[in-house]
């Protein structure tokens, strides 16, 4: 079953988070089949997400998290 969910990059107080593919059962930070995006908590907010690939993960039967659904 494959997922999107969030990984996360950065140092500790500067973290930042990828928007991933991956199988449900794959560790949080582990390799991701396909990078769809990133966005940086705190202030900012800053976020890029390619909606395109993202729409088709859904199509090919991903399924979201509630973070990520709530980012979008």
């Amino acid at each position: 079953m494959l997922i999107i969910r969030s990984s996360t990059t950065g140092k500790k107080g500067e973290r930042k988070f990828r928007i991933v593919v991956k199988e449900k059962r794959s560790q949080r930070d582990g390799k991701a089949i396909e990078t769809l995006g990133w966005y940086e908590k705190g202030k900012n907010g800053k976020k890029e997400i390619n909606r395109k690939r993202y729409d088709y993960w859904i199509s090919q039967g991903a399924v979201s998290t509630p973070a990520i659904e709530k980012l979008l």
